[in-house]
């Protein structure tokens, strides 16, 4: 163990003496622990508009059924891209003080490659698992990790995990892991068998760790599900693929229209919202095979996010066969906007239909002009800020802990992921470490006991490979990479369609300085506009080039 890890072990045995006493099987002893259980299960690369209850037509009764008996957030900020959202969301911090602040180290790759950031998380942060463990919980894991691969100090075993299985990697096959992306269990890595399917498997690995300590004891457990569903290769079961082949042929643009419509059904939002356009070709252009292969493309997505919903429908049902139901807290988010890599019209595999599911790596994937559709009303994408990429649906289910007369409800204030740590810290009376940097986060014990105040008072700011935002009450700054900074009213304009920035210059002046203030402090790299797969390839590159080569043979000899 390394100094310092060992340094914030102490702090933690220390600050565990004071937590509240739990009965263990056996004893004699009258004082229960009441802190709830909390899962937190994220998706990955799910847009805004894709389950049920936030207006798809994917059938997701699991989901929507915590959204009807828990609270709907209709503001909740994710980092907008996979490794920067889970280091803010497990530490509580931005991720450029994780030392995440753009991507992780790619597997295979060195540890702490030269980029503007690590690569993975440093010793100057901690994570609820470590809190919480502390505190008396048994903490567990399954799904994909993202936060560190290359070497075990940094894996989840020695961030504050009793139990892992999962994937280390950022993107790897719902089939057959392989190719250096295998899975792992606890600090080792483990074949897979023909019946992993990764959605199904990190659902019966979590079912399988709570059954094991609600066993052992009554201390209360974290679990953390990490999905890799529904990031590509889009790989789903065959009859889940088939419920939604042939479902797609109107097109995008009829698509968002149905979702939108649905939305301002349900309540999301006003009748008069303005929702950003479509940016992909017009449907009717293309031929009658593009279009079927992209019905097959948003079908196969449309597959993935179905078997999420009936996994947890399985949780669930495990957790009220374990007596555990009523006082587990369960957060569902998804970790970004949906997923535009792929070029606009997505990749198609031809034949894919008819040997699902695909086992190649790259596999399929959805493409911007379907993620537009599915971050409906919202403009743009992952790795954005706009309200398209940084916008998660969010619902928190807590039957004993949310007041029937609020459930079923909208909570309108926007919070972001900083706030889970300190809505652990303070329901698992946990103690977060005073010699690191403080959670920038807010307790949203609040508002899941009905408070209708703001989480956040303070402006709350990201910031992703020159992508930067500032939220501020009503008012936010938002810039696409190195373009001109934009101002939007989000009580009057939640698509982000109207630009302030010019009409209200002394305002946008003002939150372009507190973000220029936040950024020095927080150590936010500027490049104009980073990618790490492009710096690492130009890395590579430069070794093979002559000239390199020549400076080495001269070294030689």
């Amino acid at each position: 163990m390394r100094p310092t890890a060992f340094a914030l072990s102490l702090v933690f045995a220390l600050s565990s003496l004071g937590r509240p006493s739990s009965t263990l099987k056996g004893e004699d002893s009258t004082t229960s622990d009441e802190r709830p259980n909390i899962v937190i299960i994220l998706v990955d690369d799910m847009g805004f508009s894709d389950i049920g209850c936030y207006g798809s037509e994917i059938e997701t009764p699991n989901v929507d059924r915590l959204a009807s008996e828990g609270l709907r957030f209709t503001q909740f900020y994710n980092s907008g891209r996979c490794c920067p959202t889970r280091a803010s969301l497990m530490t509580g911090l931005h991720p450029h003080q994780t030392g995440i602040g753009h991507m992780t180290a790619p597997p295979n790759q060195p540890l702490g490659f030269t980029g503007p950031y690590q690569g993975y998380l440093n010793d100057n942060c901690v994570t609820i698992a470590q809190v919480l463990k502390a505190s008396g919980y048994h903490t567990l894991m399954t799904g994909k990790w993202h936060l560190g691969a290359n070497d075990k100090s940094t894996w989840p075993s020695q961030r504050g995990f009793d139990h892992f299985y999962g994937g280390l990697s950022g993107a790897f096959n719902y089939i057959k892991p392989g190719d250096g992306r295998t899975m792992s269990r606890d600090n080792q890595s483990v074949e897979t068998d023909e019946n992993f399917y990764s959605t199904d498997t990190f659902t019966d690995e979590a079912c399988r760790y709570i059954s094991q300590v609600t066993e052992e004891d009554d201390r209360p457990f974290f679990l953390y599900l990490a999905y890799n569903a529904p990031h590509w290769p889009l790989q789903p079961k065959f009859e889940d693929f088939q419920k939604y082949k042939g479902k797609y042929r109107d097109g995008w643009e009829a698509l968002m229209q149905t979702r939108l419509k649905k939305q301002k059904d349900l309540g999301l939002f006003p009748e008069n919202v303005n929702p950003a356009p479509h940016v992909g070709p017009k449907w009717d252009s293309l031929s009658k095979e593009k279009q079927d292969e992209l019905d097959t493309i948003q079908a196969a997505y449309a597959g993935c996010i179905d078997s999420i919903d009936q996994n947890i429908g399985k949780l669930t049902s495990h957790l009220k066969d374990c007596g555990a139901s009523d006082n587990t807290l369960i957060f569902f988010l998804s970790d970004n906007g949906a997923c535009q890599e792929g070029g606009v019209l997505g990749r198609y595999q031809k034949g894919w239909e008819k040997d699902s599911p695909l086992e190649t790596v790259d596999g399929i994937r959805q493409g911007l002009a379907w993620a537009n559709a599915s971050n409906t009303p919202f403009r743009l994408y992952k790795h954005f800020l706009h309200e398209g990429g940084a916008s998660t649906p969010m619902i928190a289910y807590w039957p004993k802990g949310i007041a029937s007369e609020k459930r079923g409800q909208f909570v309108r204030q926007f919070g972001y992921l900083p706030d889970f740590m300190a809505t652990c810290v303070e329901l698992g009376g946990a103690s977060y470490p005073a010699n690191l940097p403080p959670c920038v986060g807010k307790s949203l014990v609040p508002v899941l006991q009905g408070s209708d105040s703001p989480i956040h008072q303070e402006p709350v700011y990201w910031e992703h490979e020159g992508n930067a935002a500032v939220r501020w009450g009503d008012w936010k700054l938002v810039r696409e990479y190195q373009k001109p900074w934009e101002l939007y009213d989000l009580s009057k304009d939640r698509t982000e369609m109207n630009n302030l920035a010019k009409s209200n210059t002394p305002k946008q002046q003002e939150m372009v300085a507190m973000w220029k203030t936040w950024a020095d402090k927080t150590g936010v790299a500027y490049p104009e506009r980073f990618n790490m797969y492009q710096f690492l390839n130009q890395k590579k590159k430069n070794k093979q080039s002559p000239n390199n080569k020549k400076r080495k043979e001269s070294t030689k000899n």
